[in-house]
């Protein structure tokens, strides 16, 4: 199909908002080529949690081995930590390298680093070696945490982009699944940390390989005024009716920032209202998905299961993976619903759920820490009626927060940023998302040393009582929606009506 870009005009709101409201729900599901770039894609989620998932079991190994370790454990923090460390400093610099080389060298990037490091603390002959390992691997976990979604929105029709984006996600909350499931297996193989660690360079590997074959972000190519090869890729993607409007809203795109001069500048995400706006809306959805309690719960469960009255160390990491597999399952089910409710439903309704299970979490602590009146009154049966109905609440939490607050936020920051700044402003908010989870990783077990276990889940679940009306007032709906579409929204919050009709960036601040 041959299509004329020089006739290719500016599109109005109105215009903009018409296609979308006579868009056809086509079934891109079926649709091999889209779902093939999005599973290998995905690949890089799984090893985001796999290397973040497997070294909670790995270091109990690590300590056998290395005694400077066992006795160290300011040590054992930093084996830990470093990988979120590097996920910070691949997140801040991932976003740069997406918008300056593309998501498909970024990909390979990650990649390398993933298999670098994974290599590198499987051969590590003592813990400094090792944490080196963790600083490469959390460089690729932080690249990928940036590029995978970007990739996969902008290669996914506006129908499914929720759906797709959100099974990164999936491929995340499955990595962590397996690296429980590969802790258990390799307990009785010789050289079990090192089994642990070194496994993951196998899908980096697997991932490199395959994208090489794979062609780059269509959206990328198009900015960077290779048409063809992007009109090439979405040929892929598209009826022939379907892919002349897609090459007209990337016309339009490009032509706003031709007539911009927009280059990209990280000055402009605070000089421009527009994206003030978006990346406020982005980045805060990424701190609340961590200060609402998602990794207190991953890092920590078997820890709270045993809080909970639980002191079985087998019990409490049965456990542990069920609440593994239960963050996986519900996963999918964001995947069904986020394109189907939206965004910002599904994000209201998971943090409502949120709060509620959190009350009976810190309820069941409270009652537990009442040890004189419950003796008094029920034994030891009180005891273990109210741990498993704090176990009730741990369950009941991963149920509300998997489908919602899990995918909504990497979902909407793959979608709301424009052209120019989607790199950038996604490698920003994937900075504040892997901060804000080294804050909670680092300070959880110190808070409910301070306050008590009940006490401290209260705090959290007023932190999501802020977070529900953060989203309310600030994330608007983005289903169905095409980038240009998303665009002119944010325009048209700052600057009123007026503003959707001018060019994308060239609004003063």
């Amino acid at each position: 199909m041959t299509i004329d870009l020089s006739t290719m005009p500016g599109s109005s709101s109105i215009r903009l908002l018409d296609a979308a409201a006579g868009r056809k729900d086509m079934n891109f599901f079926k649709n091999r080529y889209v779902l093939g770039l999005t599973g290998v894609a995905g690949i890089g989620g799984f090893l985001f949690g796999y290397d973040t998932g497997v070294i909670s079991g790995a270091l109990l190994y690590i300590r056998d081995e290395f005694p400077a370790v066992k006795d160290n454990l300011f040590l054992q923090e930093t084996i830990v930590s470093m990988a979120l460390l590097g996920a910070m400093l691949g997140a801040a610099g991932g976003g740069w390298i997406n918008d300056a080389y593309g998501r498909k060298k970024s990909t390979l990037l990650a990649d390398l680093m993933f298999a670098l490091g994974s290599l590198v603390m499987c051969a590590a002959g003592g813990p400094y070696i090792l944490i080196l390992g963790r600083l490469f691997v959390g460089l690729g976990v932080g690249i990928a945490s940036v590029t995978a979604p970007v990739y996969i929105a902008e290669a996914a029709p506006s129908e499914i982009r929720g759906g797709l984006v959100s099974t990164n996600v999936l491929m995340i909350t499955g990595g962590q699944f397996f690296s429980y499931l590969v802790n258990l297996g390799f307990t009785e193989v010789p050289g079990t940390w090192r089994w642990m660690l070194g496994v993951a360079a196998v899908p980096a590997i697997i991932q490199f390989v395959l994208m090489l074959f794979l062609p780059e972000s269509p959206r990328w190519l198009y900015r960077k005024d290779e048409k063809a090869k992007a009109i090439a890729v979405l040929e892929q993607i598209y009826d022939s009716g379907r892919l002349e409007e897609e090459v007209e809203l990337l016309a339009s795109a490009s032509m706003h920032e031709f007539q911009s001069n927009c280059t990209g500048s990280y000055l402009d995400i605070f000089r421009l209202k527009e994206l003030r706006l978006a990346f406020f809306a982005g980045a805060g959805l990424q701190a609340f998905q961590q200060f609402t309690g998602i990794n207190t719960v991953m890092y920590y469960s078997p820890t709270i299961v045993q809080m909970a009255g639980f002191t079985s160390n087998r019990l409490a990491l049965l456990l542990s993976l069920i609440v593994a597999a239960m963050n996986a399952s519900g996963t999918i089910v964001g995947i069904y619903l986020i394109d189907r409710c939206g965004r910002r439903r599904l994000a209201l309704t998971s943090l409502a759920g949120v709060v509620l299970s959190l009350v009976i979490l810190a309820t069941a602590f409270i009652l537990q820490s009442s040890s004189s009146l419950c003796g008094s009154l029920f034994s030891g049966s009180c005891q273990g009626v109210l741990g498993w109905f704090a176990v009730g609440g741990l369950a009941l939490y991963i149920a509300f927060f998997s489908p919602g607050m899990g995918p909504v936020p990497w979902a909407v920051n793959s979608e709301i940023y424009p052209e120019a700044y989607r790199g950038m402003c996604g490698g920003m908010s994937a900075t504040v998302n892997w901060i804000s989870n080294l804050i909670v990783a680092q300070t959880f077990l110190s808070i409910v040393g301070w306050v008590g276990t009940g006490p401290t889940f209260l705090i959290i679940a007023g932190i999501a009582v802020m977070a529900f009306i953060f989203v309310a007032l600030y994330v608007p709906e983005t289903k169905g929606l095409s980038f240009e579409e998303v665009d002119l929204l944010w325009k048209e919050r700052a600057w009123g009506s007026q503003g959707s009709h001018e060019s994308l960036l060239g609004a003063a601040p």
